[in-house]
């Protein structure tokens, strides 16, 4: 079929006036000007009128079990406050309130032109009672383990065998959640399972200045909660959660890294020589943070692919990622 618009938008290249799309089965085989396609005609025109059609967008970085909880906690005084407040609702929530809050997600990115989702899930075993999905969904199960100890060759056989199941789009990953609530123990092994499976990661990383306090001066509202929390805070002082990362040695291109929001000139410096992962940044959670300025340009000039996320309605309006990208 031939999809023709008044604008179509491809992946390089200025927008096509009265442009036109071929698909043969699921394969877009050509795009041009609908006076040049149009001569090739075959198989069914749909002229969609005055719009532009452009590629289904990617939001690099989600958690759809939170979008129940839409405008539910206050601009919070701190990240700190933050995770307290949402700890608190979590516990309030049954498996039926997540599998609907997903879905409720899943629709609203597609009536916003989502196409494919990175969704950090919280409850792996909730795939189980799930049905597949109209998007394609990367699921990565986030990895905590500085209470209780995690598994993740089992939930990796689990999402083997949930997202084997006929009419499930994407794939899986891998999700240490962040160094302050995943040991490097915990991020070595994930790395190494990465590398065996090839499979992608991401977490979260540098981002709040909470955080950055946390490992530079063993301090702040951060390290009095998870100190409180029971985890070791050996790790702690004179570091940076970036620089604490790159000790370990685990990074490379196969890594989405989540923020990057607080980012000191000497992080920047050791990201010259370092693989090129990715970078993902949420510009509206940002500013809900109300976080430092993001160093795109600096990142971009370093050779950083730059991706945009939703982050959760924890902290967002909506899955618009056109009005992250306005807000960028």
């Amino acid at each position: 079929m031939i999809l023709r618009a008044r604008h179509v938008v491809s992946m390089e290249g200025a927008p096509i006036e009265n442009g036109a799309v071929v698909v043969e089965g699921s394969i877009i085989t050509d795009v041009g000007r609908w006076s040049d396609l149009k001569r090739e005609r075959r198989g069914e025109v749909l002229d969609l009128g005055e719009c532009a059609l452009l590629p289904g967008l990617i939001n690099a970085h989600c958690h759809l079990d939170y979008t129940g909880l839409r405008g539910t906690i206050p601009r919070p005084a701190s990240f700190t406050s933050w995770i307290r407040d949402i700890n608190e609702r979590k516990a309030a929530l049954s498996p039926e309130d997540y599998l609907r809050s997903i879905g409720e997600g899943f629709a609203e990115a597609a009536r916003f032109g989502t196409t494919t989702i990175l969704n950090l899930e919280a409850f792996p075993e909730l795939l189980s009672s799930m049905p597949p999905p109209l998007l394609r969904t990367w699921w990565f199960p986030e990895f905590i383990n500085f209470r209780t100890p995690c598994a993740p060759g089992e939930i990796i056989e689990e999402l083997r065998r949930d997202l084997g199941r006929e009419g499930w789009l994407g794939g899986f990953g891998l999700a240490p959640h962040a160094p302050y609530t995943a040991s490097a123990k915990l991020y070595k092994d994930v790395a190494e399972r990465s590398r065996t499976h090839q499979l992608p990661i991401t977490t979260h990383l540098a981002e709040s200045a909470e955080e950055k306090q946390m490992f530079g001066s063993r301090s702040g509202p951060l390290f009095e909660l998870m100190e409180d929390l029971g985890r070791s805070m050996d790790d702690c002082g004179g570091i940076t959660p970036l620089a604490l990362l790159l000790r370990m040695g685990v990074m490379d291109e196969r890594w989405i890294v989540a923020h990057l929001n607080e980012l000191p000139e000497r992080d920047l410096a050791k990201l010259s020589d370092t693989p090129k992962f990715h970078i993902v940044h949420c510009p509206r959670s940002h500013r809900y943070f109300g976080h430092e300025p993001f160093r795109m340009e600096a990142l971009r000039d370093l050779g950083f692919n730059i991706c945009v996320g939703t982050d959760s309605l924890a902290s967002n309006n909506d899955l618009s990622l056109f009005s992250e990208l306005r807000h960028l």
